[in-house]
């Protein structure tokens, strides 16, 4: 293959990258009615891989979307020691997007509370929480939207289960604790492997979070490991596992507050001969009576 079929065929890899992964976000807006028109969105920012190719298809998507909405760009310097400051504000301010940068040292609190070792993840990403649910509040933002991916949902799921006892992962759409704060995931449809191709092809300048970047037997790694496997085994079988996420059947499960197995005897019925006979016949199609 030649150097320019070559260079050609790789522009429309790109491109059909970028058309999936747009038509996958603006799939999810719609499916969740994440964004309307008037909408003031933030969009949290935080160097990663992530976060930088979902402020590149909302702003694609606002160019040609019917509706009207803004979106400023908000990161929160953490005071994490050798943070480069400098990257997101020359790439936002190259890219002409509005942005806030949040100073606030939680990298200290966070090595104060959490001991040598242990896991930063959880009490980190509770002050970040804080500190950008605050911000909205008091900037008239309307959605806070969320660079989680189609992956990171399945994994929360999986974390729950195996280390929670509890069946839920990260909806789509979310109304905080507070009922303050509308939070929504853009990415929920997208594939972590779209997002890091598309992402190594833009350039983005990656900022790597070097607070908890060392921890590599994170409970999460251990999950993704085991789902990447799976994946590996029996292709789309992440996909049927986020697809399971979007179609629940309360009365097959087990928890008494979804569905009420109590009372079952209050609403069975008498069966008739007729009915005995449809439902012989549906059992055993070959033998049924004409």
């Amino acid at each position: 293959m030649s150097a320019a079929s070559a260079t050609a065929r790789q522009t429309l890899e790109i491109n059909k990258l970028h058309k999936r992964l747009r038509r996958n976000v603006g799939q999810a807006i719609a499916d969740y009615d994440m964004i309307q028109d008037g909408d003031k969105v933030m969009v949290c920012l935080s160097g990663g891989k992530d976060s930088y190719t979902m402020l590149d298809i909302l702003l694609n998507l606002q160019k040609h979307a019917p509706i009207q909405f803004e979106i400023i760009a908000v990161n929160l310097d953490q005071k994490q020691p050798g943070f480069p400051e400098h990257i997101l504000p020359e790439y936002l301010t190259e890219m002409d997007v509005p942005f806030h940068i949040i100073e606030k040292d939680t990298y200290s609190i966070v090595k104060e509370i959490v001991p040598e070792g242990k896991t930063t993840c959880g009490i980190c990403s509770r002050l970040r929480r804080g500190s950008l649910y605050g911000y909205a509040r008091q900037n008239g933002i309307t959605k806070i939207a969320l660079g989680h991916h189609r992956d990171d949902i399945i994994e929360t799921a999986f974390l729950n289960m195996f280390y929670g006892s509890k069946l839920k992962a990260m909806p789509p759409k979310l109304l905080s604790d507070d009922k303050t704060n509308i939070l929504i995931r853009p990415l929920a449809y997208c594939k972590e492997s779209d997002i890091l191709r598309y992402s190594n092809h833009k350039n983005f300048p990656i900022i790597p979070c070097n607070l908890c970047g060392a921890q590599q037997n994170l409970q999460r790694q251990v999950i993704k490991d085991m789902l990447q496997g799976w994946e590996k085994q029996q292709p789309g079988r992440l996909e049927n596992i986020f697809r399971s996420l979007q179609n629940i059947s309360p009365s097959q499960l087990a928890d008494n507050t979804l569905f009420n197995f109590k009372d079952l005897e209050t609403h069975r019925q008498t069966a008739t001969d007729k009915e005995d006979q449809d439902h012989d016949d549906r059992q055993s199609p070959a033998l049924a009576r004409q």
